[in-house]
């Protein structure tokens, strides 16, 4: 059985899916992007402050879900250019706190919603 997860301190879904679904003990999120959850915008082109208001939005997400940033288990990031790698990687690392980290892929892709410059969707354990 699955359930899907919503919460208005981040960004609601601007397609037909859903922020997280919980199947079984396993919370799966959707990709988040910098949008601000309260303007419904994103409010800058630095792609460290994206990764800020992207990990804020998944922490949400995962709250509401019944896990957190401690629970992930595996994590894909997305990036519009692999040249921001190290930057995303600081804010990202300072975010997941000490080791051991989930399992990671990184890619980067031609282009993202709203042109963002990062996305990153998580899975995680429910408590």
């Amino acid at each position: 059985m699955k359930k899907v997860i919503h919460t208005e301190n981040a960004p609601g879904a601007i397609g037909p899916y859903s922020q997280a679904v919980v199947a079984g003990s396993l919370l799966f999120t959707s990709g988040q992007i910098a949008m601000n959850p309260v303007t419904g915008e994103v409010e800058t082109e630095d792609v460290a402050e994206q990764t800020e208001q992207v990990m804020k939005n998944l922490q949400e997400v995962l709250l509401a879900g019944g896990s957190s940033l401690e629970d992930v288990v595996k994590t894909v990031i997305f990036l519009k250019d692999m040249n921001d790698f190290q930057t995303v990687n600081a804010v990202y690392a300072r975010w997941m706190g000490a080791s051991p980290f989930p399992a990671r892929s990184t890619v980067e892709v031609s282009r993202l919603p709203k042109d963002v410059r990062v996305e990153i969707e998580m899975c995680a354990v429910v408590k």
